[in-house]
């Protein structure tokens, strides 16, 4: 089903006032973070900064997503339940990003946030049979549904927050993502979530001109793992309740890129024997640096890696050949810039040292 003209204008009003909002908050948001004490202080080798930067530019990314909500949303209870969730997301990450908050404290709230949004009706107890061969076509998780959706949301949280190690990488990648999931939600007539994830996506680039490499402002916590929790609240609101064989790896392939690096990481520190939450130097970014990449071109490898992902989504839900074969296209066309841009014109990379280059990156996750 095709938004009517009304629609169209709704998206795109919710798209430009989360933009604006964003783009002309952030400067004034860095000097609030820089006279609260917010910085993020080059201690060691490991930060590309010679000089404190400061952090907190979430706020500008919050305040640009939920006035745009409030403007052009209609307040359900499940719209309700995740701004309240939102809320209680930045307002944790704003007081770690000053004072720098305990694992277990940030858990506590995340669950919080979790549930919140869990009691407000966000929680998926059906979902699509992913099996093309069963006879049935959706799955009822039955006593399940609580304690996944809750693992599902604390999950993404924490992997857009895993995942912001470099300039402009985590802010970049959730616009992809959400960018992919609203391509979905417009095919599926999912108004709702259509206009959530357009100002979502308005939010984040508003925000992206000021973090991208040399980042003059971070994100911050309050602004990773406010983008991880929209991601995941909002998938439940409407793609992972999708009557379509397949449907179900929908939002997993949109969010596959900080999934994956955070289960890989969790495993990567259990056998180590060391706590979940411990800092290591073993994520896709750090991987791509110590082949020799510069910033940029690892933070463009994880861009194109996320946007094929985002294409392999919108492929399992469309319903028109010609916009699969434009999907597959585009594939083809990402891997072979990765190819060509980075790898065919660096062919020493594969032999360079495996230690990570002294410098790179901008915050330890």
């Amino acid at each position: 089903m095709i938004p009517d003209i009304d629609e169209w204008l709704k998206m795109l009003l919710a798209f430009a006032v989360a933009l604006a909002i964003s783009f002309f908050m952030t400067p004034p948001v860095k000097d609030f973070a820089m006279k609260v004490g917010a910085m993020d202080v080059p201690k060691d080798g490991r930060r590309i900064h010679d000089h404190p930067i400061p952090r907190m530019g979430g706020i500008s990314i919050f305040l640009g997503f939920v006035i745009s909500l409030l403007l052009f949303v209609n307040m359900s209870t499940q719209v309700m339940g995740l701004l309240v969730g939102a809320v209680i997301i930045a307002v944790m990450g704003a007081v770690d990003d000053i004072v720098s908050l305990s694992p277990w404290a940030k858990l506590a709230a995340q669950l919080l946030a979790a549930i919140v949004a869990v009691r407000c009706g966000l929680v998926f107890d059906v979902i699509s049979n992913p099996s093309a061969f069963g006879e049935e076509t959706t799955i009822d998780l039955g006593y399940l549904s609580v304690p996944l959706t809750i693992l599902w949301i604390v999950g993404c949280t924490n992997a857009m927050n895993l995942i912001d190690g470099l300039d402009g990488l985590a802010v970049g990648v959730a616009a992809i993502s959400s960018t992919s999931m609203l391509i979905v939600s417009l095919l599926v007539a999912e108004p709702v979530v259509s206009v959530i994830l357009v100002a979502l996506t308005g939010a984040c680039l508003g925000f992206m001109p000021y973090n991208m490499n040399p980042a003059k402002i971070f994100m911050g916590d309050v602004g990773s793992q406010l983008l991880g929790f929209v991601l995941a609240t909002a998938s439940i609101m409407g793609l992972f309740k999708l009557h379509a064989v397949f449907t179900f790896f929908v939002p997993m392939l949109s969010l596959a890129l900080p999934l994956t690096d955070t289960v890989f990481a969790f495993c990567r520190r259990i056998s180590h024997g060391q706590s979940p939450f411990h800092a290591d130097k073993g994520h896709f970014h750090h991987r791509l640096l110590a082949m020799g990449l510069s910033q940029r071109q690892a933070v463009a490898v994880l861009y194109s890696i996320s946007a094929t992902m985002g294409l392999l989504a919108i492929i399992l839900a469309a319903d028109t050949a010609l916009l699969r074969f434009v999907c597959l296209g585009a594939i083809v066309l990402i891997l072979g810039c990765i190819w060509f841009f980075v790898f065919h014109k660096n062919p020493n990379l594969h032999s360079r040292s495996a230690g990570l280059p002294a410098g790179e990156v901008n915050e330890e996750k």
